[in-house]
């Protein structure tokens, strides 16, 4: 995707991919290499969040950076997961409330976007020790042990289930009641129908994917490589011509 816009938009640059082995140097690399800017994938967020010379002020309570970007003579971090996802969902309306399943990086960056457009957030997790965070962070935290059934304007799945195998991130029966009063559902898995999805289908719950969220958190992070001067329509017209591509 970052090429197709680099190319198209005849941009002196070139989006490659490099093994870091060791997330503890991964500013020395981003250094070393004379990187202008970079992305940076599990499980390496959390290192790129504590070496970083600085973060923008969402990133920092979601303790996560997935772009790294050169201001000056400085690294930045910043989380374009988090807007990623909340552009991908502005076609649902009027949600007040929200559940999510999974408790890891990038739960943490939903709960926060969420939060701060004023979405009562909730995190469901099989174990208690991942919810500590959130709890501190002041959401409202439950295991399945202890989670009182509830009705939610949104349920997101962050969990990995359904990306390798056919597994639900929750009890069928449990999932089934909280679809049937919920109006939408989202799993950040793309390129596949997960459980989850098909579940959503059978109880007729509009429903997305992943993939915008990959494209918009793209779009968002691109543009910081170039201090947002580019048009972010444009770039996500090139953007959209691999990704289309890509899903084949």
């Amino acid at each position: 995707m970052h090429n197709s816009a680099i190319n198209n938009l005849n941009l002196n640059a070139c989006y490659t991919r490099t093994l870091l082995k060791d997330g503890n140097e991964i500013i020395k690399k981003f250094k070393s290499m004379k990187l202008d800017g970079a992305n940076v994938t599990v499980p390496h967020k959390e290192y790129a969040f504590k070496l970083c010379d600085k973060t923008e002020n969402l990133t920092s309570k979601i303790g996560a950076v997935n772009t790294l970007v050169k201001e000056d003579d400085e690294i930045v971090g910043y989380n374009t997961d988090a807007f990623g996802f909340f552009e991908s969902i502005k076609p649902f309306k009027d949600i007040e409330n929200a559940l999510i399943l999974g408790a890891g990086g990038t739960a943490k960056a939903i709960a926060f976007i969420l939060n701060k457009n004023s979405i009562n957030t909730s995190i469901l997790n099989r174990s208690a020790k991942r919810l500590e965070f959130f709890a501190k962070s002041g959401f409202k935290t439950s295991t399945w042990d202890n989670f009182k059934d509830a009705k939610y304007d949104l349920i997101i799945n962050t969990t990995p289930a359904g990306l390798k195998d056919e597994n639900l991130p929750l009890d069928a029966q449990l999932l089934k009641s909280l679809m049937n009063r919920s109006k939408y559902a989202f799993d950040v898995i793309y390129g596949k129908t997960t459980p989850f999805i098909k579940l959503a289908k059978i109880n007729s719950l509009p429903y997305k994917d992943g993939s915008d969220m990959l494209l918009f958190q793209a779009i968002l992070a691109f543009n910081l490589f170039y201090k947002n001067r580019l048009e972010t329509q444009i770039i996500k017209k090139e953007m959209k011509k691999a990704f289309v591509l890509s899903s084949f």
